[in-house]
């Protein structure tokens, strides 16, 4: 009888175990499937190439790499313009809504703001959604063009900053 019961105990303790890791393997298979994970990645910023100002006016690089100025603002070399890309992979058929400030202040090396318009990106305007087509292995590249406002009297600089970029998954 001491065998026995001895039996039924290791058999249940058996049981218990199988059914703990099974349960423990199928809840980390869940976690870490592929459909659920996304990234999203900055490659290349915006660059508006060589221009110099003989007057207020603005520069515009498109979502395509175009570029567009107006007023006093004459662009000197096109061949470094290029939209900021971002590589976005998210499960396919996700809703993405994009999300971004309108405009943000770049500061000049030598002094001096410029104001940098932001967007439009080519899934349109922030609060936008769009939806990713692509498998989950692969990335999916976003692009975003902006404006940068030059002023009459701007100080002869580098300007840089940053704007942030939200992608939010529905």
């Amino acid at each position: 009888m001491l065998n026995t019961t001895r039996n039924t105990c290791n058999l249940f303790k058996l049981l218990l175990f199988i059914t703990v890791f099974l349960f423990v393997n199928k809840a980390i298979s869940q976690e870490w499937s592929l459909e659920d994970k996304w990234t999203v990645f900055p490659v290349q910023p915006i660059n508006f190439g060589v221009f110099y100002s003989v007057g207020a006016g603005t520069i515009t690089v498109d979502y395509q790499g175009n570029v567009h100025v107006t007023g006093g603002v004459v662009s000197l070399d096109r061949s470094a313009v290029t939209p900021a890309v971002f590589e976005l992979k998210f499960p396919h058929g996700s809703t993405v809504t994009i999300d971004y400030c309108y405009s943000v202040m770049l500061d000049g090396s030598k002094g001096g703001k410029l104001a940098l318009i932001i967007g439009p990106t080519e899934k349109g305007e922030s609060g936008d959604e769009f939806i990713i087509n692509t498998t989950s292995n692969t990335f999916t590249q976003f692009r975003v063009g902006a404006t940068l406002v030059i002023p009459a009297y701007s100080v002869s600089s580098v300007y840089s900053g940053s704007f942030p970029m939200t992608f939010k998954r529905e």
